[in-house]
């Protein structure tokens, strides 16, 4: 399981700003496997970051791109693809504009159609909360773009503390797209009254059953994301995979008996 942890880069945006690579080799040298591609500074380089890659032996867990680029600049997004190694294109957020029946039934469109005329690649939809709370011909909007059905061809990218927010079980939630998600996202929620985001394996999210069925069901990368950490990022990292090495350990244990 252990090569199937990696780092969501917004975690570390503000220390990204001083310097990419410095960054890639602290995230080598702390134990992840890999990095998702977000956050990045303003007008990085896509050679810098191929190159950070390269060099720390990091594999990139897919990049989250945004609408405006999926809709506006395909030709440059599939090229940094490339360049990193990824097949996995990730919408990460829907503007509060777009927050509506209609726009969202554009959007199932827009990337069911990527999908059909980029097949080398696979095209994903990450949550949040607000997708509970508006409904699209009797679905709320993240069971209406995700719907497990053939001819939809968008693939899931869950983030476990979000489905939480909502009040949902998450592992409850992630069954309905067994083998339809190729990356989970995994923070953890405060055990007060303020909900927030926590390092995995501190809060009150049941990691253990999730990477377990997680295991069996088409995981290929767990992606830790911690929106705001209250500590320094990078110290936060390194609490949420030292928890993560303890799942896998217990896992691997219980299948080798």
């Amino acid at each position: 399981m252990k090569h199937k942890f990696a780092v969501q880069l917004y975690t570390l945006r503000e220390e990204l700003k001083t310097g990419i690579r410095p960054i890639f080799k602290n995230i080598k040298e702390m134990g992840w496997a890999g990095v998702q591609i977000s956050g990045l500074p303003k007008d990085y380089d896509p050679n810098e970051i191929a190159l950070g890659l390269k060099e720390n032996n990091l594999l990139a867990a897919g990049m989250h791109v945004s609408l405006n680029r999926l809709k506006n600049d395909l030709k440059a997004v599939l090229n940094e693809a490339n360049l990193y190694g990824t097949k996995d294109l990730i919408l990460p957020h829907v503007a509060a504009e777009f927050r509506n029946c209609e726009q969202y039934k554009e959007i199932k469109k827009l990337l069911n159609q990527l999908a059909k005329d980029e097949p080398e690649y696979r095209f994903s939809y990450h949550n949040h909360a607000f997708e509970f709370d508006i409904d699209i011909e009797g679905q709320d909007a993240l069971s209406y773009i995700l719907d497990p059905l053939d001819d939809n061809r968008i693939l899931a990218e869950i983030d476990v503390f979000w489905i939480k927010k909502a009040g949902i079980e998450p592992l409850e939630y992630i069954k309905r797209y067994a083998k339809r998600m190729p990356i989970i996202h995994l923070k953890d929620m405060t055990d007060d009254e303020r909900q927030t985001f926590a390092e995995v394996g501190t809060g009150v999210i049941d990691f253990l059953p999730i990477f377990q069925w997680g295991e069996v069901n088409g995981i290929e990368w767990y992606v830790v994301e911690q929106d705001i950490c209250e500590g320094p990022p990078l110290r936060c990292l390194e609490t949420s995979l030292r928890n993560l090495t303890q799942f896998a350990e217990k896992i691997s244990g219980s299948t080798s008996r």
